[in-house]
């Protein structure tokens, strides 16, 4: 064990602590699959990321992403979060203006602009129609009638989320999904807002498991959803999203297109610094 620099941020909201946390860990050189794994299961949080030094002569640090339980190729919070941790760790980016990321899904620019960063959506590697069993099955998880569901889509870019678009956001906000029909769905469901506010959608995420575990805000489906929504003509960026309204947070993520590419930002503010033994 040795000491190590450490962070926790707050990512997806403009009032800290009212978003999605992320543990970072730098200078995680010499740690093993197990121990990265152990100490993303003891933090408690969605995701823990370890820093090292980049493979790709293109990047500027590389990063691995852990839940509790697994390894993800790619996670929108956490790419957020471990450049904003990575930033305030001194470091610069070789590109004035952006950050490149490196993660086992491959190269990820990530836009600073103050406080905010934004990161260029992945391509999404399965995308298309949900059949009508899995939409019956995908309506008895969220206890609602199969008719409620307007539209489904695959957006698999890393988790391999499905969308679910209803008609609007008070249902979404009313959803009371059944963890015992679950399994290992991860199930991303969006809606409009009717008045005009700070955000036009409402988002939910559900991760399948006794309970249901719901993401407070979701960067990776944010940016599946912007894609779809957008190549449905149902949304037009730039957008706002509304997330975790119901766990008592205040997410905010802000979908926008620049170059044909679907770019998803946010407000990360750094919270904890210090050291941890690993």
């Amino acid at each position: 064990m040795r000491t190590r620099p450490y962070s926790e941020v707050d990512v997806f909201s403009e009032e800290p602590y009212r978003g999605n946390a992320l543990a970072v860990v730098h200078d995680a050189g010499g740690l093993g699959d197990e121990e990265m794994q152990r100490f993303a299961a003891w933090t408690n949080l969605s995701e823990t990321t370890f820093l090292l030094p980049p493979s790709s002569p293109e990047a500027d640090y590389r990063v691995r992403i852990f839940t509790g339980s697994e390894e993800l190729p790619f996670a929108g919070h956490p790419t957020l979060g471990s450049a904003r941790a990575w930033l305030d760790a001194g470091g610069s980016p070789r590109a004035n203006g952006t950050v490149m990321q490196e993660c086992a899904a491959g190269l990820v620019p990530v836009r600073v602009e103050g406080e905010s960063l934004a990161f260029e959506a992945p391509p999404i590697t399965r995308y298309g129609p949900v059949d009508e069993p899995l939409l019956r099955r995908l309506a008895e998880v969220l206890g609602i009638r199969r008719v409620e569901i307007l539209d489904a889509s695959w957006l698999v870019n890393g988790p391999q989320w499905i969308g679910v678009r209803l008609a609007s956001a008070r249902e979404v906000l009313d959803l009371q999904p059944d963890p015992t029909k679950a399994g290992d769905l991860e199930i991303g469901v969006v809606g409009p807002y009717d008045a005009a506010g700070d955000a036009a959608y409402e988002v939910r995420a559900f991760v399948g498991g006794d309970p249901v575990w719901e993401d407070p805000v979701t960067g990776s489906l944010n940016a599946g959803l912007g894609q779809w929504l957008t190549d449905t003509a149902m949304a037009t960026p730039p957008y706002t999203v509304s997330q975790g309204t119901v766990l008592g947070r205040r997410g905010r993520v802000r979908i926008s297109r620049r170059d044909g590419k679907i770019w998803v930002g946010g407000t990360v503010t750094s919270c904890i610094e210090g050291t941890v033994r690993l």
